[in-house]
């Protein structure tokens, strides 16, 4: 192989090492059969932190569980989590995992990479959060708020995370995977990590595991 092209190859591969991102296409949710809604909320729980389980949680686990968590869960017609003056829901879901961190896009159903970092041991107080095979991290989103009054952002974002941990409880109690919800966590670490853009806030997060 020439010289130049072997320099050419060497300066493509490095600039795509720095700058590519590695968006992650998820598989269709599950969205029949399975376990009923009635014995989900009968079995959905919280796994205790000191037995939070280390196991991997499949692609198609976790796409079930983010879909179901984004509330877009009948198509266009509407969806399963509170909205503010008929705009998308206003609290983002980002994902920390091993291979890096995500935002989850409901539209188009994939995450979008944000690094290829493990940030899971880093971004909670309680030092189980590092084996949850997934951390699925609630950010308030600072571009949906332009016609809400300032003082009710609050109260907006944490009633939209409440539904949405929820759907994500019950899908992965249906799942028979481990949840649980925390809101002991890192924020200037997080917004750092995520990259955030001022005025978003991380509200709390969900650890998956298996």
């Amino acid at each position: 192989m020439p010289c130049f092209i072997r320099k050419v190859i060497a300066i493509l591969s490095l600039f795509c090492f720095f700058f590519c991102y590695a968006d992650i296409t998820l598989p269709t949710p599950q969205t029949r059969d399975g376990m009923s809604l009635f014995e989900s909320l009968k079995k959905r729980s919280s796994t205790p932190g000191g037995g939070f389980p280390a196991g991997q949680v499949a692609d198609d686990e976790l796409s079930t569980v983010l879909w179901a968590a984004s509330g877009l869960n009948r198509g266009k017609n509407g969806w399963t989590v509170p909205m503010a003056n008929g705009n998308p829901p206003y609290v983002r879901i980002y994902v920390a995992g091993e291979k890096g961190t995500f935002l989850y896009e409901w539209e188009g159903h994939y995450l979008k990479e944000i690094n290829n970092k493990d940030i899971r041991a880093d971004i909670g107080l309680q030092n189980f959060t590092k084996r949850a095979a997934y951390s699925l991290i609630f950010v308030s989103d600072a571009h949906a708020f332009t016609d809400i009054n300032p003082e009710q952002i609050a109260n907006f974002s944490y009633t939209a995370v409440g539904a949405m941990s929820q759907n994500a409880y019950l899908a992965a109690t249906a799942l028979k995977l481990s949840a649980r919800y925390i809101h002991s966590i890192k924020p200037d670490v997080i917004i750092q990590e995520l990259e955030l853009p001022e005025g978003s806030k991380p509200l709390g997060m969900l650890l998956l595991g298996k």
